[in-house]
């Protein structure tokens, strides 16, 4: 009998653990705040390779001129040379196997990688800060510098497709990898 009475009683207790574990793991940890859609508009803000997700907008370099010295000189030197700080952002030379340097015009295989970049990440001291027009315009003037536009070619969303990088060639794409 008093072998029935512990085995019952480890059931009791092997019932209150299981119970007490599980209740615990239906329990969600309350975290933020659940987000409407319409909150997440200001994080799409990604554009791809083939152009989606590219704004309207337009720009020139002598445009982007004024753009460059005002929010990106400081950190990239006056001719994208780059400061220390900052990367360089023109010349470079990727068929250098001891050390090439990546810029802009030698290494990014897309423009439109540029346009993302910086409509997200500058200037460094307040990204997200330029409207769209700005973007264009800085990204002309840094195309400009590199010798892939002229000064008053209109970079949009359609031109922008049409820029052959110089590395464009240089990636493997694994995008279709899962």
């Amino acid at each position: 009998m008093r072998d029935r009475h512990k085995n019952i009683a480890k059931l009791i207790a092997c019932f209150a653990v299981l119970t007490t574990t599980l209740s615990l793991k239906a329990q969600t940890p309350q975290l933020g705040n659940v987000l409407e859609p319409a909150a997440l508009n200001g994080f799409d803000l990604i554009a791809a390779p083939d152009g989606s997700g590219l704004p309207v907008g337009s720009g020139t370099a002598s445009q982007g001129k004024l753009v460059y010295e005002t929010q990106c000189q400081v950190c990239h030197g006056e001719k994208g040379e780059g400061n220390g700080s900052a990367n360089r952002l023109v010349g470079g030379n990727m068929q250098s196997d001891d050390a090439p340097i990546r810029t802009v015009g030698s290494f990014w295989p897309h423009a439109t990688t540029l346009f993302d970049y910086v409509r997200r990440a500058m200037p460094a001291t307040a990204p997200k800060s330029l409207s769209n027009t700005e973007v264009y315009q800085v990204i002309a003037y840094i195309l400009h510098m590199n010798g892939l536009v002229g000064l008053n070619e209109i970079i949009d969303r359609r031109s922008l497709l049409q820029i052959e990088m110089p590395n464009s060639e240089g990636f493997i794409d694994n995008s279709n990898i899962r």
